[in-house]
């Protein structure tokens, strides 16, 4: 089962990262009049590069939730964070630059990393926290830090409003995968009456199409390189706190265990973080008025 579930999650990061590049090419042509807009969306339908991007993520979404369905949040997240490998990959394709040491080194880390935390953490079921406060202490702490985050991003300048939403967003879609795994273990439980009463999947509808808006709005108005190592970085911290907090994944303790894990994460981050900021990814093409447009009066 873990095999099927490794093929699902790097299948679904592979769709991610291909549909992030894809919007982000759509995104940075829209009007600024749409930032954090829900409008945004409404002109992106339009663009077919677009809706051929926001249809591979939808796709990474559905494979994703299969392997969340099958898996543990804490093995699945860290695979999902390999989604930027994709995106340099369509990225280098496009820009026809090397990879390079800076490459090759966020590769080995990121690779490494997601290696190191699964090996070392071990992740696995246990019994889920049964108690409804847990839950919405967790949730109601990440979401808020994500709302903290975007009002901050609303009066910032341009040069940091991008990493702001994206790591806003990310904060939600890892809360949203947490939701996805409920909601996939209610219908495998009591079928779809069970899950149609629950408030867990239109959770996932809002905090998807909340998502949504922030990683549009940051891909409108930043080069893919200054948002999506802060999404791909903040969603699977997100997720794999909520997937100990209160889902029941087990991950082991032991102090040589713990290090490995912490190696791990922190391998992750940094790997993200060279991989985003390569020359291979879009520059973008914002023009001095379009900052100007942005910035608080």
């Amino acid at each position: 089962m873990s095999v099927l579930v490794l093929l699902l999650a790097v299948s679904a990061a592979c769709c991610l990262g291909l549909g992030f590049v894809l919007q982000q090419n759509a995104a940075q042509r829209a009007p600024l009049s749409d930032f954090l807009s829900p409008r945004l969306l409404l002109d992106l339908m339009r663009v077919p590069r677009w809706l051929g991007g926001t249809a591979l993520m939808v796709a990474g979404m559905a494979l994703g939730a299969v392997a969340l369905g099958q898996g543990e949040v804490s093995f699945v997240e860290p695979l999902l964070a390999t989604n930027l490998l994709f995106a340099l990959a369509l990225s280098r394709r496009q820009t026809g630059q090397p990879l390079g040491r800076q490459g090759w080194a966020g590769l080995t880390l990121l690779a490494g990393g997601v290696t190191a935390f699964i090996v070392a953490g071990e992740p696995r079921g246990g019994t889920a926290v049964a108690d409804p406060l847990r839950h919405w202490l967790i949730i109601g702490a990440v979401v808020g830090l994500a709302l903290l985050l975007t009002a901050c991003a609303k009066r910032s300048r341009l040069s940091s409003a991008p990493v702001l939403l994206s790591l806003a967003a990310g904060l939600l879609y890892g809360v949203q995968d947490a939701l996805t795994r409920i909601s996939g273990q209610r219908f495998s439980a009591g079928g779809l009456t069970d899950l149609v009463t629950g408030w867990q999947p239109y959770g996932v509808l809002a905090l998807g199409v909340t998502g949504l808006v922030l990683v549009q709005s940051a891909f409108e108005t930043a080069p893919l390189r200054m948002s999506l190592p802060a999404l791909t970085a903040a969603q699977p911290l997100a997720g794999i706190l909520c997937g100990v907090g209160f889902l029941g994944d087990r991950l082991r303790t032991d102090t040589g265990a713990l290090a490995w894990e912490a190696a791990g994460l922190a391998a992750i981050v940094t790997g993200i973080v060279l991989l985003g900021l390569h020359p291979a990814m879009p520059a973008g093409t914002a023009k001095p008025e379009r900052v100007r447009d942005l910035q608080p009066q």
